[in-house]
């Protein structure tokens, strides 16, 4: 059975090609503001880090009515770093949209994100954004993107995708690209006909796959996934198991909170049923890749193992000629907190304790995740010193602001150091 008054898409594209700002429009379109409501540009970008730098680091849920159907929504980053978090959200939903720039055609995160979704069997719409730029070439854009189709062994049906030609800027999507839009009533309608409606089997026992973490200083971790099957409860008891460690003893828990996505909100229900997308607290220790079960049906759903870090950094308390100049938390137990609490919401991260009490190594994604985190904690008064080293197997240049040190690593048998303060 099929929700029918229920859709679940994700946007994915390369860097830079328009999707938080398409986004915006669907929400203004969809009916989320009012008339009067003063609104910012590319509000799902919600941190400051994620505003200057103009890119979405982390994936965000959020839905919209359109003719009485509910469509959720998931912006996803589109830097390689944060493309492991692409591919797991990528198991929550139905559909995807696929945007390419009408200047920049496909690129190499394009077909990373698009090959991973027509991997697990999604339908594609396939969205050529920016068509007002005045250096535009749809038409050649049009045929990379079928080419790149070809390339990645897309099925017959998923080989006629239909495509849509927008400008997220201004709001409008039309069939053609010769005709102007008017709005995003093409591509509301597009989603509704094209992408299926989730299976939605209430009558079986619940289970629901985590493909994504929140944290939040007050309930601790936040389980964000789609209900495979059956229906949640608040303060129902639930077990949580793992796909990839079957010998692991079941945790035991409560759903002590369920919210349901609506426009820029997190609802609270008090239940929520298969399809949905939702989120979840109660379960301290949860993380990505677990699957939520009811206790007398217990089973586990594959999943995407989470990628190993690229990057290692040693964090450690500045003993600099420059100590105690600046920062509020420079203390190695302050340090050592801040870094453990970024793990619990970013599971891709990893951190170990070194043989002094003074330094932490930090593993990451790459320099552009381990950049965000030392931005982030510069921000909030740490001052550290910090010993990075690149173990990657391809050469690569990474760099920290505002520091000036640069690092370079082209052999994987001698990589690079390099030791500054900030």
């Amino acid at each position: 059975m099929q929700d029918t008054k229920l859709r679940n898409v994700a946007i994915i594209a390369h860097v830079d090609h328009g999707k938080t700002t398409l986004v915006d429009e669907m929400l203004k379109q969809g009916g989320i503001y009012r008339e009067n409501q003063a609104t910012v540009e590319r509000v799902m970008d919600s941190n400051d880090l994620e505003r200057e730098r103009g890119i979405t680091i982390l994936a965000k849920n959020t839905a919209v009515h359109y003719k009485d159907v509910k469509i959720n929504i998931v912006d996803t980053p589109g830097h390689a770093d944060f493309g492991g978090e692409v591919e797991r959200i990528l198991k929550m939903v139905n559909g995807v949209i696929l945007l390419v720039d009408a200047a920049e055609g496909p690129m190499p995160q394009t077909r990373f994100v698009l090959s991973k979704a027509l991997e697990l069997g999604h339908k594609v719409i396939v969205v050529v954004n920016k068509v007002d730029r005045p250096d535009q070439r749809i038409h050649e854009v049009m045929d990379e993107v079928l080419e790149l189709l070809l390339d990645l062994n897309a099925t017959d049906e998923q080989f006629e995708s239909p495509t849509l030609f927008c400008s997220g800027r201004q709001g409008t999507a039309s069939y053609s690209p010769d005709v102007p839009g008017t709005d995003l009533k093409p591509l509301f309608e597009t989603i509704l006909e094209y992408i299926p409606a989730p299976e939605a089997d209430v009558d079986q026992p619940f289970q629901m796959l985590v493909s994504s973490i929140d944290y939040n200083d007050f309930v601790g971790r936040i389980a964000i996934g789609r209900i495979e099957r059956g229906t949640l409860k608040q303060n129902q008891d639930i077990v949580v198991c793992n796909y990839h460690d079957p010998e692991a003893v079941l945790r035991k828990a409560r759903a002590t909170a369920i919210y349901e996505f609506e426009g820029l909100a997190r609802n609270p229900v008090t239940e929520s049923t298969a399809g949905n997308i939702i989120a979840m607290s109660g379960i301290p220790d949860i993380t990505i890749g677990d699957t939520i079960c009811v206790p007398d049906c217990v089973e586990a759903l594959p999943f995407v193992k989470i990628s190993a870090p690229t990057l290692e950094m040693t964090f450690s308390v500045n003993d600099s000629p420059f100590a105690g100049k600046e920062g509020k938390f420079v203390t190695s137990r302050q340090i050592r907190e801040r870094l453990f609490r970024e793990t619990m919401k970013d599971v891709s991260l990893r951190v170990t304790e070194t043989d002094s009490t003074d330094a932490f190594n930090v593993a990451g994604r790459g320099e552009m995740s381990l950049s965000i985190l030392i931005e982030t904690m510069r921000r909030e008064g740490s001052t550290r010193r910090l010993t990075a080293k690149c173990a990657s197997r391809w050469s690569v240049w990474w760099w920290t602001y505002p520091a000036t040190a640069w690092a370079r690593s082209s052999r994987r048998s001698a990589p690079a150091r390099a030791t500054f303060w900030r």
